[in-house]
């Protein structure tokens, strides 16, 4: 993928939409891209947050530990962004990302990320949104979950 195509991709992840064109092309030159095999770990739960990643294409789960094993959240897609939370609340990694099909990432190191939310407040908007989504729909699930076990 061209420089150019990645800065297209970017566009179009929502929390980039406002960045101008210049500025993601820089984003994505000081970024690195990545593949990824089906069942391949970008990171794993408790793992110090370095950076976040952005699915070029691909999907990859979204796995937390519990005393039963491994739960799986969610599944993210082309366009999502993923690791964010660990950089900005400088917390260890909240959750373990797989690969669940082949994937190209761009990983954003932590410098980078910060220094556009400086310079681009309205990210931090559209931040707060997605981990509101987040964690409503986690939310759900949890209290899914605690319903299934009581039913055993």
């Amino acid at each position: 993928m061209l420089l150019k195509d990645e800065v297209q991709t970017l566009k179009q992840v929502s929390l980039f939409a406002g960045v101008p064109p210049a500025k993601l092309k820089l984003l994505a030159f000081t970024s690195d891209r990545m593949s990824y095999s089906a069942g391949e770990v970008l990171f794993r739960q408790g793992d110090l947050g370095d950076a976040a990643y952005v699915i070029l294409s691909g999907k990859a789960d979204i796995l937390v530990d519990s005393p039963n094993g491994q739960i799986k959240i969610t599944e993210l897609e082309t366009n999502s962004i993923v690791g964010e939370i660990a950089i900005l609340c400088d917390v260890s990694r909240t959750a373990t990302v797989m690969a669940s099909s082949p994937m190209e990432v761009l990983r954003i190191g932590k410098d980078h990320f910060l220094k556009l939310l400086v310079d681009f407040p309205e990210i931090t908007i559209e931040i707060m949104r997605v981990l509101a989504d987040r964690l409503s729909h986690t939310t759900s699930e949890l209290t899914e979950a605690r319903s299934r076990e009581r039913q055993h």
